[in-house]
């Protein structure tokens, strides 16, 4: 549901009695709040129960350059951040040795959210990493990352969201993400500042949402 990606009063988090999926892609184009969006979806779940912690897996320098937007009436002094661990990851290496390790924590996290999975895999002039081998790569990390929030549900409530940027409509590596995410968000510009937020293959309502006056805003659902 789109809705957990914004404010809510629902106690759930924002999901209501709608299924879950455990694992959650979000595809848009650069600057367009998706870091904002990642980490309102981690201030719902944290919001949900005092029991409830989550990880944000990020790149340092990104996030203290372009740190995300809160919603507003969200007080950043708040004792719910404390239950939101920000983890600093710098490669793909760094990801997939923390999903191999995942089924050691004594105290499993509510949900995992790493912003801007794809770009831990780069694949630009003078890069080392080749199409193929980058597709390999993300194949192996997100096969970790599946399985390791697939057994973690054995025990407990546990979620995993992504967010990929993206120039076109469809994140870039669709084919692949397909293959282990169920449920695909992208996020393409309205054209007047705004943001529409949709789901991939469903008939649910789009969320329109902008970013101004450094808030994140929920503008409306629309069909």
């Amino acid at each position: 549901m789109t809705e957990r990606f914004f404010p809510t009063k629902q106690s759930s988090g924002g999901a209501g009695n709608h299924r879950r999926d455990n694992l959650t892609l979000l595809s848009g184009p650069i600057s367009s709040g998706k870091t904002s969006l990642l980490f309102q979806f981690a201030i719902n779940i944290a919001t949900a129960s005092q029991n409830n912690h989550v990880v944000f897996i990020c790149h340092r320098k990104r996030i203290e350059s372009n740190p995300p937007f809160l919603s507003q009436g969200i007080d950043p002094s708040s004792d719910l951040f404390n239950r939101i661990q920000i983890k600093y990851v710098d490669d793909d290496e760094g990801l997939r040795n923390y999903f191999a390790a995942f089924h050691l924590h004594l105290d499993l996290p509510a949900a995992v959210v790493i912003d801007d999975f794809g770009d831990y895999f780069p694949n630009s002039k003078g890069s080392l990493m080749n199409s193929r081998a980058r597709d390999m790569a993300m194949v192996r990390t997100l096969a970790l990352c599946h399985n390791a929030i697939t057994d973690a549900n054995k025990k407990g409530a546990c979620e995993l969201l992504l967010s990929e940027t993206s120039s076109g409509d469809s994140p870039r590596s669709l084919f692949i993400y397909k293959r282990w995410i169920p449920s695909i968000f992208t996020v393409k510009g309205h054209g007047d500042g705004s943001f529409l937020m949709r789901r991939i293959g469903s008939s649910e309502k789009c969320a329109k949402y902008s970013i101004a006056l450094q808030y994140l805003i929920l503008e409306e659902i629309v069909d």
